[in-house]
């Protein structure tokens, strides 16, 4: 039985480089300092992006030609219920107290990708979040094709992706997508897949003692894992789909727990655009799949 509360279960720009410098990828660091102004992040053309500087729904923007810069939602966006935030480095320096007071309750920040980086603000932003009233908790960008899923579960939970029940730390994040830099699914069957994802999920959990929530879009899921329906049981889903409307769900889940709904938000105390979060529930439920009661 999963461990995680049955709560109601719920694309960005394109990467790139050469595939022999996958491998070399994750040793570089960016020259964003932590303290910087918000860049613009990289649009859809693999050549305008380092290795190492993935983030939440850049995969999507390069495999399914997701506009560099998507409309603004505005008051068009699902503003209502539990709202959340997701950040890197490319937000630049954030004002999390003006996160908080414009009515952001969650945010999940980049901490690690593949083997080797770790984004140079998640150790100004994971604190500060906590200190600011913000239930935060981090992510990691899946390279299946880098290492073994156990290989980076360990690298992820050694390096901010660990858990503690303080009322203010969510579980880990699995962001599992579209490769910003290269072939969709890494080069890996669907088989192959579904090992490097299980085993990921289940070394993340025997370092924390949680169930990885697992980030995703329904159309890389579908093809990368061939339909699967074995983590839809285990893992709560953060389902990306830019729309207003209700979003578009991978294989197997039933429901989601959080649906990114925009890639284009705004929110004080952010430069520029974020992405925007609904969690689906209510607080209580949000601080259930916190502190994993």
């Amino acid at each position: 039985m999963s461990s995680f509360p049955h709560l109601l279960t719920g694309p960005r720009r394109r990467v790139t480089t050469a595939l022999g410098v996958l491998g070399a990828a994750l040793a570089l660091t960016v020259t964003t300092a932590p303290g910087a102004t918000a860049a613009p992040r990289p649009g859809p053309d693999r050549a305008e992006v380092a290795p190492g500087n993935a983030y939440m729904g850049v995969g999507a923007r390069i495999h399914d030609d997701v506009p560099a810069e998507e409309p603004s939602m505005g008051i068009m966006a699902p503003t209502d219920g539990v709202q959340g935030i997701d950040v890197s480095h490319w937000q630049g320096s954030i004002n999390w107290s003006s996160v908080r007071g414009s009515g952001i309750q969650f945010a999940w920040m980049k901490a690690t990708e593949g083997t080797g980086y770790k984004d140079p603000s998640f150790n100004t932003n994971y604190p500060a979040a906590h200190n600011a009233g913000v239930i935060r908790g981090a992510y990691h960008f899946a390279l299946p094709n880098a290492s073994n899923g156990a290989t980076q579960a360990n690298y992820f939970a050694s390096s901010g992706g660990g858990w503690s029940r303080d009322n203010l730390t969510l579980p880990g994040v699995l962001d599992i997508e579209h490769n910003p830099y290269g072939a969709m699914c890494y080069g890996l069957s669907t088989t192959q897949m579904r090992t490097w994802i299980n085993d990921f999920y289940t070394t993340y959990k025997s370092r924390t003692g949680r169930d990885t929530v697992i980030y995703t879009t329904a159309s890389w899921w579908n093809t990368c894992t061939g339909n699967w329906t074995g983590m839809s049981a285990k893992s709560p889903l953060w389902v990306a789909h830019w729309t207003n409307t209700s979003p578009t769900l991978p294989s197997g889940f039933p429901t989601w727990t959080v649906w990114q709904y925009t890639s284009t938000g705004s929110v004080g105390g952010v430069a520029g655009n974020v992405d925007r979060n609904q969690f689906n529930g209510s607080r209580d439920r949000l601080l259930a799949l916190a502190n994993n009661t």
